[in-house]
């Protein structure tokens, strides 16, 4: 196939499934086909909210085959609703996988789905317009994977539980991820990240009125970095390639991703083509992996899973220049406060932190490190209120420190435009 002419709509789906069958495909070389299927298994039996890395519950092969599975259905469901494929088909599809290495799996999500397909349908719309608000509304998983394993009720009950539960969450999560986009201006990315901590939150709270608690869990594996390194790199150095190969002004393209603020709705495929878009999606990947190995940090379910939460993003908002402030921000912290930058919770912060990307994109490097600086704070602490069942836990953290620095921010460089024009209050 010549890579300099354009794709067609086929081509560019199945480009896209290269990514889950390449981590699948690596998943055998981890693990034989009897144990990822008794660790397949294992992971939908576990609970699994945060932080529980699959690679431990399951393993790695196991791991990737779930990751593998779900974000293929993910790419086969919007190439089947006929939708062609744009910035956020990337990102869902990255989203999608990086969290099923902990959290989503293949039966946890389908009740989600079933309520925001409800919701389409009650609306006498097409589900294609709440497709995509409904694959990142999954990261409500766990708490499907909870209420079926109440253990004082009997199973009919619980799966009666389980599909009243999922289905409000996805028919509430369309109309409140649209409003809650008004409150930050989308200054952060995990616009659904920060509706879903909301719907966790009351969720969780009901539940804990009728006297049932979910404790807190950390499951984290270390000790793989080389192998999962090379794995890495060479997913990200090919997206590197085959976009320098498929565009002789792809590069200048990129350079021009890089002058671009990533407010919320852009959307580099569309604006710049898929050979720089996955130009900057390979070079924000090697630099965050790149970053979390020169800190010491653990490459495994939960931080591969942020990578591609950051990979995915580098088609609808993030590159290099407006994520390095955010992360520096977040470092910076952690020579300040209480905890130290390679824990569990912290690295994560670090790098899911970029949902504050267009804060450094439209204000500059100053405050996109002190909205880093701000969000480890509060990453670190509001996932108390839902139990840890908001996969997306730093897009509700990214939500309040945007609606909380944005307007101060905006407030001092318009004092600052009126001063140089000799104006006052």
């Amino acid at each position: 196939m010549k890579l300099r002419r354009a794709l067609n709509r086929k081509e560019k789906f199945l480009m896209l499934a290269v990514i889950p069958v390449y981590f699948i495909i690596a998943g055998y070389f981890f693990q034989s086909p009897a144990e990822i299927w008794r660790g397949l298994v294992t992971i939908v039996k576990e609970p699994d909210f945060l932080i529980t890395d699959y690679f431990v519950i399951g393993g790695v092969g196991a791991s990737f085959l779930n990751a593998g599975i779900l974000t293929l259905i993910s790419i086969a469901m919007v190439y089947g609703l006929g939708m062609e494929m744009d910035g956020h088909t990337i990102t869902s599809a990255c989203l999608m996988f990086g969290f099923s290495l902990f959290g989503k799996n293949v039966l946890n999500i389908w009740m989600i789905l079933l309520g925001v397909f409800t919701y389409a349908r009650y609306h006498k719309t097409s589900v294609s317009r709440y497709i995509y608000v409904g694959l990142y509304g999954t990261s409500l998983s766990p708490i499907i994977t909870q209420v079926m394993q109440l253990g004082n009720l009997p199973l009919p009950l619980r799966f009666l539980l389980c599909m009243v539960t999922g289905s409000t969450i996805g028919f509430v999560l369309p109309p409140l991820a649209t409003h809650v986009h008004f409150a930050h201006k989308g200054y952060s990315l995990y616009n659904v990240g920060f509706a879903g901590g909301i719907i966790a939150t009351v969720i969780m709270s009901l539940y804990k009125s009728f006297g049932i608690v979910m404790e807190s869990r950390l499951i984290w594996s270390s000790g793989n970095n080389l192998q999962f390194a090379v794995l890495l790199s060479i997913l990200f150095g090919g997206m590197i390639l085959v976009g320098t190969l498929g565009d002789p002004d792809a590069w200048k393209k990129y350079k021009e991703i890089l002058k671009a603020s990533g407010h919320g709705g852009t959307d580099y495929l569309k604006s710049k083509g898929g050979a720089a878009t996955l130009i900057n999606m390979g070079m924000n990947g090697l630099f965050v992996m790149g970053f979390l190995l020169l800190l010491g940090g653990d490459l495994n379910g939960p931080t591969i899973g942020s990578i591609f939460t950051v990979v995915g993003f580098s088609a609808t908002g993030k590159h290099l220049r407006n994520i390095a402030p955010v992360m520096f921000g977040v470092w910076l912290a952690s020579l300040a406060k209480q905890w130290n930058i390679t824990d569990p919770s912290a690295i994560l912060a670090l790098m899911l932190s970029t949902t504050l990307a267009p804060i450094a994109g439209e204000f500059g490097i100053t405050a996109g490190i002190l909205a880093g600086f701000l969000h480890s704070s509060v990453a670190l602490n509001v996932g108390i209120v839902y139990g840890g069942m908001n996969l997306y836990n730093n897009g509700f953290a990214g939500g309040l420190v945007a609606i909380f620095l944005v307007p101060v921010v905006q407030s001092i460089r318009d004092r600052r435009a009126r001063a140089r024009g000799g104006l006052s209050l």
